[in-house]
């Protein structure tokens, strides 16, 4: 009996114990890395914590001693458990320590305090063409020589994702050149390979296949071009699209750019969604110098983003729009913008969560489409809506970016202050 009784309480403190870490955890969790605050204003902060989380955060302040103004660092203390008023000055950059009750730390915030950015929405598809900085690898295969046998030369030497910048110390720019200097090379070449950021040679035998063509068994793509939706446009004619990477089809990498244009698009039809079949939208790029309305310069995981020109600028339609910082985006009624019939048009969506502390940087809004035409028209969200801005309580709230494969209804958002952080 009394070791039935040492059990029991043995259970009931592990309990406690695992109660207290996962609690812990819960509100740590429940905590953003990073809160970003608009310059010169007075801003509500709430966070839904159920719990009196205390935020300490050192800001500089003036004080008048002696005739002379002297600089100290004030403590200033947040309850983030419930509502408050934040008032801000000017720009800069901080640090808020965030302890239970005031008294167990449960992690350090940093705090942007930024100057306030308006942006057009645009919801336009574009025509995008990338090329890679270098010759991306696929991946490696056989390939037969002139005496009938099959040999793989580049195998375990090459890697799905490696970029060949060189061969034999010259250098090449695409799948073209590559060919003719393989096809020159002799019987072996050394290729200058790119690697997750390091470079490396490696030495690959040359297959004779005929007689003026030589192969490595490398498969190898330099370009990719598809369609997608611009999020926005800036004062300085700045643009942000997708809201997500562009990756290789084939690897599931992030592309890395070389440079990269975008083109006048035309939507011909639309593949409507159904439960494990996302639809598309479908069109023609018009791949022409008088079509052109931009450059890309980088490709990130939250989007691509670049410099439009003057003609884009003067196609797109609609005022400039302040952001929503992620701490004010509400759940409930919102709306996208985005092109599905030959013109643009805001369409009704609910954001049904906000994660702000979501470890996927372009997947921090949950929302669902509920305006009738735009589920007549695609069945919700298709591939090349991707990038189509989200609009709350009129602020740019961010953008689309994936939807969910068994209810093309539903999707994923990015925070429009990710996008910003990129660019």
């Amino acid at each position: 009996m009394e070791e039935y009784r040492r059990f029991l309480w043995k259970l009931l403190i592990g309990g406690i114990v695992f109660t207290f870490f996962y609690s812990y955890i819960c509100i740590r969790n429940a905590i953003p890395d990073e809160i970003n605050l608009v310059a010169g204003s007075e801003q509500e902060l709430d966070l839904d914590i159920p719990f009196h989380v205390q935020g300490e955060i050192q800001v500089p302040a003036v004080m008048v001693s002696g005739g002379r103004e002297e600089t100290i660092q004030e403590k200033v203390h947040i309850n983030l458990g419930s509502s408050c008023k934040v008032v801000t000055g000017e720009t800069g950059n901080y640090q808020m320590r965030c302890s239970l009750l005031g008294i167990l730390h449960l992690k350090d915030v940093d705090i942007n305090v930024i100057q306030e950015k308006k942006l057009i929405p645009v919801g336009q598809p574009i025509g995008i063409y990338m090329k890679t900085e270098g010759v991306m690898v696929i991946g490696t295969g056989e390939v037969k020589g002139m005496d009938g046998m099959s040999y793989e030369p580049a195998y375990n030497l090459v890697r799905s994702g490696d970029y060949i910048e060189e061969i034999n110390g010259e250098t090449v720019y695409n799948k073209k050149e590559l060919v003719e200097k393989v096809n020159n090379a002799g019987e072996e070449a050394i290729l200058t390979v790119r690697r997750n950021g390091e470079h490396i040679k490696v030495k690959v035998k040359c297959i004779k296949t005929s007689g003026n063509e030589q192969k490595m068994g490398i498969w190898v793509r330099d370009n990719t071009q598809g369609i997608g939706t611009v999020t926005y446009v800036d004062e300085e004619g700045n643009f942000g699209a997708l809201g997500h990477g562009i990756n290789d089809v084939d690897t599931g990498k992030l592309m890395e750019l070389e440079d990269g244009k975008l083109y006048t698009t035309e939507i011909m039809s639309v593949i409507k969604g159904s439960a494990g079949n996302p639809g598309a939208l479908e069109g023609v790029i018009y791949y022409n110098s008088g079509s052109e309305r931009g450059t890309i310069s980088e490709n990130t995981e939250c989007g691509i983003f670049g410099q439009v020109n003057e003609q884009f600028i003067e196609e797109v339609q609609g005022e400039a729009l302040p952001i929503c910082l992620k701490q004010e985006i509400k759940k409930g009624e919102a709306y996208i913008r985005c092109t599905v019939d030959g013109y643009t048009d805001n369409f009704q969506v609910e954001i049904l969560e906000v994660r702000l502390n979501e470890g996927e940087v372009n997947k921090g809004i949950v929302l669902k489409v509920t305006d009738e035409r735009l589920l007549e028209l695609t069945g919700g969200i298709v591939q090349g809506m991707s990038g189509s801005p989200i609009i709350q309580d009129g602020k740019i709230v961010g953008a689309v970016t994936h939807v969910f494969v068994q209810d093309s209804a539903m999707g994923y958002g990015i925070f429009i202050e990710n996008m910003l952080g990129q660019n």
